[in-house]
């Protein structure tokens, strides 16, 4: 062909007239013949294709160039054929549709644009539309998570006209069974068996049923065309479209993807794990299972086992963290080490009172590697506590002051403790923090080293019981060194302990501060309640590095909100549960990227605190980000599927966890360590199952999606459901029980709760739920158990969730009426009770039994004060829990 045909200008002007947009209601057929010279040009055919289908444009083609003769050639108007049958509309309602494509990244600017790109085929199939439509819907399903993933699939019908022109493409929606109940060759075999229609309107009136969320579709006739270039479609008619192509060469697959819902790194992804598939598809023997079938190649699994590591690493010595406390305190023993009630304590002093702690308990029996309980309150001392436990080459036991006695007594029990250094009346061999302080003299330096064990926090348990996570001092000394240089950690910053010891972000708080040399302001419990009181504390104290969970700093930004004068905060970090990112455009406008840092932390207790970091930007929030970021230096993250397989980026799949912060074990738990606690088959080393469902984001950053078991997150605590039906299940009273979780933390994190429903064998749930009281910490306690004569089954004699009724509240006891002897301030606190509990009070109702919870105790501060009603100390509300019992307290203040 001359140049001047083939030049750029030439191809433009073809890509041009292939891309106008055909009009269904004009002409049938647009025809432009480009003329180079006398016997040179293009022809450009372009038609609707409710108008002419591939097979038609071929033979116009053939008649136009005198390929074919024009003879015996009609125009007929399609067949309408038989729509799908009843049972088939019910398939595809009951079918999982993909629209959202959490895996995929598209730019939602980027209007009607379609991207094209190509990739080879390797295989013979049979049927290679319907083939490579099983290969479809099986990565889709993979990618989604999801059993019957759908497809959409347009191809010829079989009964069409050999010499007519029109429109004789038939459409159906595939559903592909990807459960495992079904092999591949009988996926296969009900492929080639569909049958497809071609009424137009009946296709869309069907498939808006799903919402128009049918993601991927299949043309299967780009082959029937001979010409020099050939557009099957100007815009892509699904998100992700298939086309095969089939000549002397080979079978070529051409992936057309709109750009608003796809982005070309995610179609590129897509299209490689297609002809993957396809490929095994062609292969597969009669007991292949869709399970079966590999999406990850080896290369593929390289990358993504660097994807999961952090760009960066870091050069850290092992150590123990008593031995990295008593060098700051010999490098500044001046220095302020902690503040609690407005009395500074400096290192040196914090290292002389740990010490003598430490004679006194190995005065009393400690040896290396015992375990110590610590139930106390937050003070001084319980710093004080721990750091002495370690010098005495023991092990810590946290133990939270407010947990019922049953959960006390079982802590001590279970991991075998020596010694509880409390307060608290009625725990076995307690001794007092004074006590201790009475002795004098040195320790021994500790004979354990690095990798011992230096704590062992209890989380919930699904078999009914507490587990006892040990952790060594190396994973606490990694931890800092993996975030010190990145979060500019050093001796000016002032931190906050505001956790209880029985949560692991109080190990952050506590070895961040104290083994970076900064100082630690100890917020007492009732202050930490009080977002007022503890928003005075940040500004008094200049506290400059904050740890919060999301739910907890929410109620922070608005009591900040309130005040004129700015904090001095530079570093906020949130974990212990999602992070609604959208909800910091405030806090942001008062506190720029620029000034305050905030960073999203994803972590575990098993694997010390911390796994992944992400910094918060603005677009973060404008954008809704879910990321929680990168692993930190020394950690590693693969997800993978229930078959231990890496899923590819964008897939779901549990997050599994290696690197330097794993735990030991679980405390006497052998067969759960070695269910949890795995082989890393890409490195040699071990990682840790985490539950948790996941995805890795294209930058290397890792998406939470939540949990795969029934571990839940309420205000930051981690509770297993299965826990708290096993101690209502110890109860003679009951029968059977389920639990689940209420209302909906993304709208509204107090409205959280736990709902329990029993069948009794009499007695009554009110009963049901002081009984559990006694044995769970109060954030387990159902907020509601409701009776019911038998519990709604699944077919598979499984709970059925769906089905149960709304729960029913559960007083302390019958509401009663305010009478005329109420007086002004009763009635005034019920209605405030109302308003903010959304339910009927009465005088002596306890409010944490009609679902109060501490997010609910600041709102009804916030709206007394709104009332111009008495000042509410948070303490006031926990030791006064009912209307008369609280009105008797404030009315009395005058």
């Amino acid at each position: 062909m001359p140049a001047d045909a083939d030049s750029p200008v030439a191809r433009r002007r073809v890509r041009a007239e292939l891309h106008r947009p055909a009009s269904r209601g004009g002409a049938p057929v647009r025809a432009v013949l480009l003329r180079y010279a006398d016997d040179v040009a293009d022809l450009v055919l372009v038609a609707h294709r409710a108008v002419l289908d591939t097979a038609s444009l071929r033979l116009l083609v053939d008649v136009l160039l005198d390929r074919v003769s024009a003879g015996g050639i009609s125009i007929v108007t399609p067949l309408k054929g038989e729509g799908p049958d009843a049972a088939t509309v019910k398939r595809w309602r009951a079918a999982d549709y993909c629209g959202t494509a959490e895996w995929a990244v598209g730019d939602g600017a980027a209007g009607d644009r379609t991207g094209v790109l190509e990739t080879a085929l390797v295989g013979e199939a049979a049927d290679v539309p319907a083939t490579l439509a099983v290969a479809g819907a099986l990565v889709l399903g993979r990618y989604a998570g999801q059993d019957f993933p759908v497809v959409g699939l347009v191809t010829g019908l079989p009964e069409r006209p050999a010499r007519a022109l029109g429109a004789f493409e038939g459409r159906t929606l595939l559903v592909v069974d990807a459960s495992g109940a079904r092999s591949v060759v009988e996926l296969l075999g009900e492929a080639a068996r569909r049958q497809p229609w071609c009424d137009r309107a009946l296709y869309q009136d069907l498939t808006a049923q799903s919402g128009g969320r049918v993601f991927v579709g299949v043309l299967g006739t780009a082959s029937e065309v001979d010409v020099d270039e050939y557009v099957p479609c100007q815009t892509a008619p699904f998100p992700l479209t298939l086309v095969p192509r089939v000549d002397a060469g080979g079978t070529t697959l051409e992936v057309r993807h709109r750009l608003r819902d796809v982005d070309a790194a995610a179609a590129g992804r897509f299209a490689r794990h297609v002809a993957h598939v396809y490929a095994q598809l062609c292969a597969v023997g009669p007991e292949s299972m869709p399970a079966d079938l590999e999406l990850v190649t080896g290369e593929e699994s390289a990358w993504l086992s660097a994807l999961g590591r952090p760009k960066t690493t870091v050069a850290w010595q092992p150590d123990r963290i008593d031995a990295v406390f008593a060098a700051r305190a010999a490098e500044r023993p001046d220095a302020i080490a902690l503040t609690c009630e407005g009395v500074s304590t400096t290192y040196a002093e914090l290292d002389a009172r740990a010490t003598r702690f430490a004679v006194g308990l190995r005065a009393n029996g400690v040896r290396p590697g015992d375990r110590v309980g610590i139930c106390l309150d937050r003070t001084a001392d319980l710093v004080a506590a721990m750091i002495a436990v370690l010098k005495a080459d023991a092990v810590y036991v946290p133990m939270d002051p407010a947990h019922p006695a049953d959960r006390l007594a079982y802590t001590v029990e279970d991991a075998g403790i020596r010694v509880v250094v409390t307060t608290v009346d009625g725990v076995a061999n307690a001794i007092a923090p004074e006590a201790l302080a009475e002795h004098d003299g040195t320790v021994d330096p500790p004979a354990r080293g690095p990798d011992s064990a230096a704590y062992v926090i209890y989380t919930s348990g699904s078999t009914g019981r507490p587990k006892g996570v040990v952790v060594p001092h190396r994973n606490v000394i990694a931890l800092l060194a993996a975030t010190r240089s990145d979060f500019s950690l050093d001796v000016d910053d002032t931190w906050t302990l505001f956790h209880s010891s029985a949560f692991d972000f109080s190990v952050w708080e506590i070895w961040g501060s104290l083994l970076t040399g900064a100082r630690l302001v100890v917020v007492p419990y009732w202050v930490s309640r009080s977002p007022e009181e503890f928003r005075a504390l940040l500004a008094v104290e200049n506290v400059t590095v904050l740890s919060q969970t999301p739910s907890a700093f929410a109620q922070l930004a608005e009591a900040d909100r309130r005040r004129p004068e700015p904090l001095g905060l530079r570093l906020v970090v949130f974990g212990g549960e999602a992070l609604d990112t959208g909800a910091l455009r405030s806090w942001l406008d008062r506190y720029p990227e620029s000034r305050c840092r905030l960073v999203n932390m994803y972590g575990i207790t098993e694997t010390t605190v911390h796994v992944t970091a992400h910094t918060v930007t603005r677009r973060d929030v404008l954008t809704g980000s879910r990321s929680v970021g990168r692993a930190i230096p020394g950690w590693y993250v693969h997800v993978l599927d229930e078959r231990g397989r890496q899923v590819p980026c964008g897939a779901p799949g549990e997050i599994h966890v290696g690197g330097e912060g794993l735990a030991l074990h679980y405390l006497d738990r052998d067969e759960l360590t070695a269910e949890r606690f795995v082989p890393d088959p890409f490195t040699g080393g071990r990682m840790y199952r985490s539950g948790d469902r996941g995805r890795l984001l294209p930058d290397g950053g890792v998406e939470h999606l939540g949990r795969l078991d029934s571990q839940v997150k309420v205000r930051g605590f981690r509770i297993e459901l299965d826990e708290i039906r096993n101690v209502l299940l110890d109860d003679p009273a009951v029968l059977a029980a389920a639990v689940v979780v209420g209302g909906d933390a993304a709208l509204d994190a107090a409205s959280v709760r736990i709902d329990a429903y029993v069948v009794l064998d009499g007695g009554d749930p009110a009963r049901v739920r002081v009984r559990a009281a006694r044995v769970l910490p109060d954030y387990m306690v159902p907020t509601t158990v409701t009776a019911l004569s038998a519990l709604p089954l699944t077919s598979n004699g499984k709970v059925d969730t769906a089905r149960l009724p709304e729960p029913s509240s559960v007083p302390s006891r019958v509401a009663e009426p305010v009478t005329a002897v109420a007086r002004d301030l009763p009635s005034a606190l019920i209605e405030v009770w109302e308003s903010v509990l959304g339910a009927e009070v009465g005088l002596d109702d306890n409010f944490f039994h009609l679902g109060g919870n501490s997010l609910f105790a600041v709102r009804i501060a916030a709206a007394m004060r709104e009332r111009d009603l008495p000042a509410l100390p948070m303490r006031e509300l926990y030791v006064n829990p009912t209307v008369r019992a609280l009105a008797a307290v404030l009315g009395g203040r005058g």
